[in-house]
């Protein structure tokens, strides 16, 4: 069905450093989310087990020295018939006056056979989930999957939720497996002939559809992905020369997928939260776990601030894309499509609409691979961290003392690459070579006290 990366089983991460910009300026130690980064030799590292590919340190490097890998416009010579999926947000980067048409016409005309909206498939999944909602055996709140940055957070730092997540699959797979089977159907293809190119806003959506170590025990209905930001200019130099065609089969309601509430619009009557911004939705999982928010009913998290119109593989400002999705979906026409109640009730009811695989937690790597050794590590570890000043401030190249104490335990680290007890360990050095410069050798006569004889 598609090619899967695989790299000396190691973690796939769209998320890469480029270390001959890295300057080592701490900035992304300091706002990565799961403390997935290291400074060392005045360079920045990723911990591969830790990254969820958010996206955040792209967003914040000052020097560009991240970046996200995405396949090439070239990839489309590898099947016989290609299939574009634009992410919803794709629309918002182009103004209102350009018809949504007009852009998956030129879309189209980069080299594709055909071009279907994942705002299609976002409109299914989101009339599944009041189904879903109703289930009695539900656990509540149920959170959402379509945020694949926040589902490895989930699997990362908050396991325990892992049963809370919905169980449907994500829009851009509800899409990639409906076009899949009609192109089978229809056109005689072959699992092989067939490319679905997802035209992605962000990273972590480009590492699921690659990842050989899945997010879940399932590999993705879709083939590669193209960052919007590379698309951008191509659709760019055709949207004027195209001959406009009927390509459009969503509605406004799928758009609105695109920021943040999207998801939670087709769910009524119930108690919503939706947040946006990785370090926001992390505070209110803290609550959830902490069974601080019991009557809450769906809790919608998405780790771009705004939702994926701030994807950082976008190339609109986040709040101006928002609002040319609203205003598209506050047009009097905003698109028709087929979907029908009946039809989502059969397709949520077959079971055509769920995840393929359980989802698992992503346990950090054991201090010991001897439960014994590593518990004793752990006690050390905790000492270790009461030495420390506590202040938490990224000079030692570590997010904070914690995270030292644990690069300390683990070899990677000494208890002199904070700066404090450096500082304290080169005072107590320098007050004992003083006092050594004081010393006279026992068999050597003061000259002081030969005066005082004198």
């Amino acid at each position: 069905m598609k090619m899967v990366i695989q790299m000396n089983n190691e973690y796939y991460h769209s998320v890469v450093l480029d270390k001959s910009k890295c300057k080592g300026c701490t900035t992304c130690l300091r706002n990565c989310p799961t403390q997935a980064i290291r400074v060392r030799k005045g360079k920045a590292t990723i911990i591969k087990e830790r990254c969820i590919d958010c996206g955040e340190c792209i967003r914040v490097c000052p020097y560009h020295a991240k970046n996200a890998v995405t396949d090439k416009l070239d990839i489309l010579k590898n099947y016989k018939y290609t299939v574009a999926l634009p992410a919803p947000t794709t629309i918002a980067q182009f103004k209102k006056k350009i018809s949504i048409n007009r852009i998956l016409t030129a879309l189209k005309e980069i080299g594709f056979d055909e071009v279907q909206e994942v705002a299609y498939g976002a409109e299914i999944v989101g009339e599944a989930l009041k189904y879903e909602l109703m289930e009695k055996d539900v656990k509540k709140p149920l959170i959402s999957s379509a945020c694949p940055a926040v589902v490895r957070m989930i699997q990362v730092r908050f396991p325990e939720l892992i049963p809370n997540l919905v169980h449907l699959e994500s829009p851009m797979e509800v899409t990639a497996r409906l076009v899949r089977r009609r192109l089978k159907k229809e056109k005689g293809l072959k699992d092989e002939d067939i490319g679905l190119i997802f035209i992605t806003p962000c990273a972590a959506k480009a590492t699921t559809i690659h990842s050989y170590i899945p997010w879940d025990n399932s590999l993705s209905s879709i083939d590669a992905s193209i960052s919007i930001s590379e698309i951008y200019p191509e659709i760019l130099d055709r949207i004027d020369k195209v001959e406009e065609e009927n390509l459009q089969h969503s509605t406004g309601r799928g758009l609105i997928w695109a920021h943040t509430g999207g998801e939670s619009s087709y769910i009524s009557d119930k108690q919503i939260i939706n947040v946006d911004g990785i370090h926001n939705v992390i505070s209110v999982l803290e609550e959830i776990e902490n069974g601080r928010l019991r009557e809450l009913d769906f809790f919608e998290g998405l780790a771009c601030i705004g939702g994926c119109v701030g994807g950082c593989l976008t190339v609109e400002n986040t709040f101006i894309a928002k609002k040319r999705i609203m205003d598209r979906f506050s047009e009097k026409k905003t698109g028709e499509n087929d979907i029908t109640d009946e039809m989502i009730m059969k397709a949520y009811k077959s079971g055509s609409l769920n995840r393929e695989g359980e989802i698992f937690p992503m346990p950090e790597t054991p201090l010991d691979s001897d439960i014994q050794e590593s518990i004793k590590k752990m006690e050390t570890m905790d000492k270790i961290e009461n030495t420390l000043p506590g202040i938490d401030c990224g000079s030692c190249g570590a997010p904070g003392c914690r995270a030292l104490a644990e690069d300390i335990v683990r070899g990677q680290a000494s208890e002199v690459d904070c700066i404090f007890v450096l500082r304290e360990a080169i005072n107590e050095l320098s007050k004992l070579m003083y006092d050594l410069s004081e010393k006279v050798v026992p068999v050597m006569k003061d000259k002081e006290e030969d005066e005082r004889d004198d």
